[in-house]
């Protein structure tokens, strides 16, 4: 008997151990990540693949699953066993879509002079040179078609000669190209603008191209901002998202439908902003996803097929989470993906009667038992302008009231994208908590899911109403008794890194040190390097050089920090990729050399290869490590 209760114990301290484990680095990148591939024609069975890290390698290992819809069974399959109804076969069955890049321009050396095969060289005489993390080498990617069953490879490119792309670069894959509902036509996103216009716009449209006259026809040509992710109803009719506004990004999102010629804005009234959506397969309502509260949640809106009154917008869902996309509609059931800052994307079923989730995938689960996790927590701060605004507080596991934290204030990026419940493999809010911080994450101007007129009043005032409503955040929370407020840190990526930049030349000693990642340090430079001109034209209003445009000149001179350097005097941490053509390498470059100079303690993480973010997983367990070597030397 004694040696029973000896071997419980032993047991359950083990098990005591396991659960009071705490991610790490190294367990954040074990993580399985989900990506949904599709569903089979008879809607059985959903198909994803899993990316697992592999540290030896420097890169990922795939696997293939299929899940069950009927029993909730997943299998293990090979890549070959896949059976995914794609929506590239036409619907007579007769031909399939694809893409691929096409050579137009000749812009490499080696292509401009035959006999120089190993020149390196690029010659330009017009704009659009490079985007996101690559240069322009002439080549553009189309749609073409070709028969289902033909052997031969190639197909018939439906925009011949063009220099224009679609799908749409760098992000733009194949819900960028549709086929009708009767075979004859397919419908294709491009901004088919050139250079310099290029660069400046964002006047996507969706084209229809006919196979038997081989004609296009442009269906949004009226609309100058974004027209995208065109789809058809059971019945027909045409649906996209569309954004008004030409050159802005971060516009308002409308579902639009077009139906006998006619177009209705089913969201006009709306004061939101759709991210994505897919259609009730009756074909009188649509379901789609937006930001709200910090959080992203399902919606729904009638559609009659009668442009009456604004139909109403319903929200499905609520709950501390986000779910990322709609895979499939089923039964009066919805099956959709699904992230909080405590878990990565799973697979879930939300029940539209009862409007209650299911968790159907659970990949990562055998390492989230095991882990003590973060508490997560709203809170509501008055702004300078006496707003409402949220801020996310995650407290670290096991958290003592009685207990004074560091604190990180995280500044989001964008700058007009959600601070939700997202799961992010570098910024992550669990992995920076279990390691002792209490992090702050404010809601600020510039965030969708507060109302448009919220989300627009960040353009033209990067330094302005939002850098004062991190400080009502800051100082709010400095209140707290568990909080340090003398061991305060601010951080943060792209207009996070601009936010880190900025407050470092005026905190007034708030903060005792700072990580800005691929942040902008001087607004002229950005303006003259980076690739997405449209962007800064809205954001700052336009050039520097436009002496009597007093948006701009606020842009580059009261609100760029590189005017306010001098009064550096805090520890900063400056991390750079060098494939960042958005925030080119000189922003991060230039930050780091002034504060050595100026005799600030400064570090700098340099990553050739990496872009915007940071893709490679030994450079992103460096990236983690170095983030918290830092904190703990300077916090």
């Amino acid at each position: 008997m004694r040696i029973i209760l000896v071997i419980l114990s032993l047991i359950l301290s083990t098990n005591l151990v396991m659960s009071q484990q705490k991610m790490t680095p190294e367990t954040l990148w074990s993580l399985k990540r989900l990506s949904v591939l599709g569903v089979d024609k008879a809607e059985e069975n959903i198909y994803y693949k899993l990316k697992i890290p592999n540290l030896e390698e420097n890169n990922f290992n795939t696997e293939f699953y299929k899940l069950s819809l009927n029993d909730a069974v997943t299998t293990k399959i090979k890549e070959g066993d896949l059976d995914i109804n794609s929506k590239n076969i036409s619907p007579n069955g007769k031909y399939k879509l694809f893409d691929e890049a096409v050579a137009i321009e000749k812009i490499e050396g080696k292509d401009r002079y035959k006999n120089l095969p190993k020149s390196k060289a690029y010659v330009y005489t017009d704009l659009d040179i490079r985007h996101w993390d690559t240069w322009n080498d002439g080549s553009y990617k189309h749609v073409f078609y070709k028969e289902k069953d033909a052997k031969d490879e190639t197909g018939i490119d439906i925009m011949p000669g063009e220099p224009f792309y679609s799908p749409q670069q760098p992000f733009g894959g194949d819900e960028d190209y549709i086929w009708g509902p009767n075979s004859e036509n397919i419908y294709y996103v491009s901004k088919k603008l050139k250079g310099k216009a290029y660069a400046e716009s964002t006047n996507t449209d969706i084209y229809k191209y006919n196979l038997a006259t081989k004609k296009t026809e442009n269906l949004t040509k009226e609309n100058k901002g974004y027209d995208t992710q065109p789809t058809f109803s059971a019945n027909g009719d045409l649906a996209y998202l569309q954004m008004k506004t030409e050159g802005y990004e971060a516009d308002k999102n409308d579902l639009i439908i077009l139906k006998d010629d006619i177009k209705q804005n089913l969201t006009a009234q709306w004061d939101g902003t759709v991210l994505s959506y897919r259609w009730n397969k009756n074909g009188k309502s649509i379901y789609f996803t937006a930001p709200v509260d910090g959080t992203i949640q399902l919606f729904e809106v009638d559609f009659s097929g009668k442009k009456r009154k604004m139909p109403e917008v319903k929200q499905l869902s609520k709950g501390q989470f986000d779910v990322k996309s709609i895979v499939l509609q089923k039964n009066n059931k919805l099956y959709v993906t699904r992230t909080d800052m405590n878990h990565a994307a799973e697979l879930f079923v939300f029940d539209l009667k009862k409007k209650s989730f299911t968790q159907l995938s659970k990949i990562n689960d055998e390492v989230y038992k095991n882990l003590d996790l973060p508490k997560v927590e709203k809170r509501y701060v008055e702004t300078t302008d006496g707003k409402k605004m949220l801020v996310w507080l995650i407290l670290p596991p096991n958290f003592d009231a009685n207990k004074k934290y560091p604190t990180l204030l995280y500044a989001q990026g964008g700058p007009q994208s959600p601070l939700s419940q997202f799961y992010s493999f570098r910024w992550n809010f669990q992995l920076m908590a279990s390691q002792g911080y209490v992090v702050v994450a404010p809601n600020r101007r510039g965030m969708p899911g507060h109302g448009v007129e919220w989300n627009e009043a960040i353009s033209k005032d990067w330094g302005g109403q939002v850098i004062d409503d991190y400080l009502s955040a800051t100082d709010a929370l400095a209140k707290e008794p568990f909080i340090d407020e003398n061991r305060m840190a601010a951080v943060g990526a792209s207009f996070g890194g601009y936010s880190v930049f900025y407050l470092a030349g005026m905190h007034n000693n708030r903060f005792k040190t700072f990580i800005a990642h691929d942040g902008v340090f001087d607004t002229r430079s950005m303006y003259g390097t980076t690739e997405e001109l449209f962007f800064v034209n809205h954001d700052f209003g336009g050039a520097y050089w436009e002496k009597d445009n007093q948006d701009a000149q606020n842009a580059y001179t009261k609100f760029n920090p590189i005017n306010q350097v001098s009064k550096w005097n805090t520890p900063i941490f400056i991390i750079q990729g060098g494939k960042d053509y958005r925030v080119p390498i000189e922003q991060g470059l230039s930050a780091y050399q002034a504060a050595q100079l100026l005799g600030v303690k400064s570090k700098l993480l340099y990553m050739p290869e990496e872009n915007h973010w940071v893709l490679s997983p030994q450079n992103a367990l460096v990236w983690q490590h170095e983030f918290f070597n830092w904190l703990k030397e300077t916090l």
